[in-house]
């Protein structure tokens, strides 16, 4: 054991790891459906490794988590500048001021409690369960001018106040969202979300049309055209007009000997084989009595199934309905449509924006055909433009570092905010100009993970010899108001979500998880919802809410100081 401390004090890199190993641990196991996550068994792993008195210097926190921070701006940037379209002004009005709510009851709680700058700030971050304000408020505390051990002292509490407030901060929020909030607005969840599906489908009662449907398995099956048959003599793009709304395509024709890549307008003849795309419960159905064969060379057509990132101007906002009447939707499927690392539904009156990965199934040629109407395709690739990255961090921490002074007070977006509004930038001309830059979604997922968590995990370990007696001061009485924090602005959200917003009851609970950021009580809510609908009122306000809640962990610093 002595060896092992020995080691540790001599290498601290090696300790670093070993709270992420011992965290990410902890972090996985659950408990009644909840887990503490990688973050906070992280936080936990670094203090209690922190209490063999180890010494690892801040840069190494500081470059981490600028990392981080760039990559939280570069994930959102999208949906953050698309936002001020369509539903988007709205769910960004309603997130600023959930923000605000937030804010205001954290001060509120501090100022109640009579807290310390540094527990105040853990409080607001560990309530809000956003992460990224240690390091924001971190930032801004060693900008105050105080002396090094005061301003030590006040960091090292942020961690402490973050580990007591943060369980209930998740707990809390997914509990009272998905399970107590639809009752004190007496509305039936699953209900709400039935109808708004059915209200976004179409017809009641019909399928749903668009580039769809992702839910039915797509099939290439093959018939013969009987001699004075209904389709003898008919156009293809007629037949495929009487599907509808389903979506069936005569994709290839063999006649005689030669194959034919059909188009709308190729006439069906007797005898033709005709490989039919669809789903296959329709094609069961309405071709079912149809002589089928198995024509190995004419099934043998080329499909793909293919990622494709949204980035056309013209097509922002669009519902799935009008996609579907583009001469580019023929013959192809929408199985999946991502947003910020969300699935969304897809019914005819889903909208796509700009920013978007859409998964299209069909045959290869109306694959690549839609991928140059719709942007690009994301092909799998290992390759980060490292040198996009580095300079985004590096010019965005220089703006960051520029600083001004209000009444003496030295205020600035310091390199963390920096770095976070370049990230934004950046993403979202990403969306625009899909050859500029690349980060693959893995990568950002890393870059995340392994730059928030490194972070976390030194700041565990530097605040671990005085964390225990800080906890012993302040735990219960920080937990109570930690609770106070959370739910009061809630209820405040929930009852202007419905009442002055006027959000629909399907949405309105996905709006408020993500003004808030909590992707967990997004999946709390679509399972009490046994549906995917809430989703589509989470994507902008979930980009504002995690720009606004990050900076405002300089916020309340300058507030309360």
């Amino acid at each position: 054991m002595e060896w092992f401390v020995g080691v540790l004090r001599s290498d601290p890199e090696i300790a670093i790891f070993l709270s992420l190993a011992i965290g990410f641990w902890i972090g996985s196991y659950r408990v009644g459906g909840f887990a503490l996550g990688g973050v906070t068994g992280t936080l936990l792993a670094g203090v209690l490794i922190g209490q063999l008195d180890l010494s690892i210097s801040s840069n190494v926190k500081s470059t981490f988590f600028i990392i981080f921070i760039f990559a939280v701006g570069y994930g959102v940037g999208p949906q953050f500048m698309h936002a001020f379209r369509t539903d988007g002004p709205k769910q960004m009005g309603f997130s600023v001021i959930v923000v605000a709510l937030c804010l205001i009851c954290s001060i509120i709680a501090a100022k109640l409690a009579g807290l310390e700058l540094g527990y105040a700030a853990g409080l607001f971050s560990g309530a809000q369960t956003i992460s990224a304000v240690i390091g924001v408020a971190s930032d801004q505390i060693n900008q105050l001018g105080l002396s090094p051990e005061t301003a030590k002292r006040l960091i090292d509490q942020i961690p402490i106040a973050y580990a007591v407030t943060y369980i209930f901060g998740t707990i809390g929020t997914a509990w009272f969202l998905a399970e107590l909030g639809p009752k004190l607005l007496g509305f039936d969840l699953p209900a709400a979300c039935a109808e708004y599906e059915k209200s976004m489908s179409g017809s009641p009662g019909a399928p749903e049309p668009g580039i769809v449907s992702g839910r039915r398995t797509w099939e290439f099956r093959a018939y013969v055209v009987p001699p004075g048959g209904p389709a003898v003599g008919k156009r293809v793009g007629e037949l495929e007009r009487l599907a509808l709304p389903e979506r069936v395509f005569v994709e290839r024709i063999r006649r005689g000997d030669q194959i034919i890549e059909a188009t709308a307008d190729t006439v069906l003849q007797a005898g033709d084989e005709v490989a039919v795309a669809g789903p296959r419960a329709i094609l069961v159905e309405r071709l079912g009595r149809s002589q089928e064969v198995d024509d190995s060379k004419l099934l043998d057509a080329p499909s793909e199934t293919l990622d494709v990132f949204v980035s056309r101007k013209d097509l922002h906002a669009k519902t799935l309905r009008e996609f579907a009447e583009e001469p580019f939707a023929r013959g192809i499927f929408l199985r999946k449509i991502m947003r910020g690392g969300v699935e969304l539904p897809i019914l005819a009156e889903t909208r796509i924006s700009r920013g978007d990965i859409v998964t299209l199934v069909g045959a290869r040629r109306h694959v690549e055909e839609a991928v140059q109407r719709l942007g690009y395709a994301d092909r799998p690739t290992e390759t980060t433009n490292i040198s996009f990255l580095a300079a985004g961090i590096t010019i965005g921490g220089l703006v960051g570092a520029l600083t001004i002074r209000l009444g003496g007070v030295p205020i600035s977006l310091s390199t963390t905010g920096g770095a976070l509004l370049a990230g934004l930038v950046l993403g979202w001309l990403r969306s625009v100009h899909p050859t500029f830059g690349g980060i693959p979604g893995p990568a950002l997922w890393v870059l995340n993970t392994i730059g928030l968590n490194v972070f976390i995990a030194v700041v565990g370990i530097s605040a671990g010899p005085g964390f225990v007696a800080g906890l012993k001061e302040v735990g219960v009485s920080l937990f109570l108001w930690g609770i106070f924090a959370t739910l009061a602005p809630m209820v405040a959200s929930l009852y202007l979500a419905r009442y002055v917003f006027k959000f629909h009851p399907a949405i309105l609970l996905g709006v408020i998880a993500g003004a808030r950021t909590t992707t967990a009580a997004l999946g709390m809510i679509q399972d009490a919802a046994k549906s995917k609908v809430p989703a589509l009122g989470y994507g902008a306000p979930y980009a504002v809410g995690n720009t606004l809640l990050t900076i405002s962990g300089l916020t309340i610093v300058l507030l309360l100081h």
